[in-house]
């Protein structure tokens, strides 16, 4: 199992390198965080929250773990969605994101094998939210400054965290 990164810790601000290896070491790492995001009882877990800066998260949203690597969003509807998100990287805190409600999107499976499918509803927020990490982007980045200032004592609080 891995130690989640948290607010604070420069990984989670820096944008992933692809995966170019699809290794034993790649599946190994992909089984821990999956053990990892079950263990907190995440529905999503990025590489850079457990400290691995490339471009690749694991998902299950119900219907059994899904690993995404290298994946790309090739559409976003105009459609959009409010809904509450938590991150493992901001225990404790929950807040409305506005999200995409569809998105066609194109991965690597662990074999290499290019997979593109169209999601919605959850799957696509969920897809989106892990999507955000590989790029740097948190979900307090999505807030309005207002909601973040709210934020501040628990933000530094969780930093505090990270450095310790």
């Amino acid at each position: 199992m891995y130690r989640v990164r948290v607010f604070g810790d420069p990984v989670l601000r820096k944008r992933a390198k692809p995966v170019t290896k699809f290794d034993e070491v790649l599946k190994r790492t992909i089984e821990r965080m999956i053990e990892t995001m079950y263990h907190y009882d995440g529905v999503g877990l990025a590489a850079p929250q457990v400290g691995i800066s490339q471009r690749f998260f694991v998902m299950d949203v119900g219907n059994g773990p899904v690993a995404v690597i290298n994946p790309e969003i090739l559409e976003a509807s105009s459609e959009t969605e409010i809904a509450e998100e938590g991150c493992l990287s901001f225990p404790e805190i929950f807040v409305e994101i506005e999200r995409s409600k569809k998105v066609k999107v194109r991965y690597q499976n662990v074999r290499g094998e290019f997979v593109e499918e169209e999601l919605e509803g959850y799957p696509a927020r969920v897809f989106q939210h892990e999507f955000d990490h590989l790029n740097g982007v948190l979900i307090i980045d999505r807030i309005k400054p207002a909601k973040r200032l709210l934020l501040r004592k628990k933000l530094m609080d969780i930093a505090k965290s990270a450095r310790e």
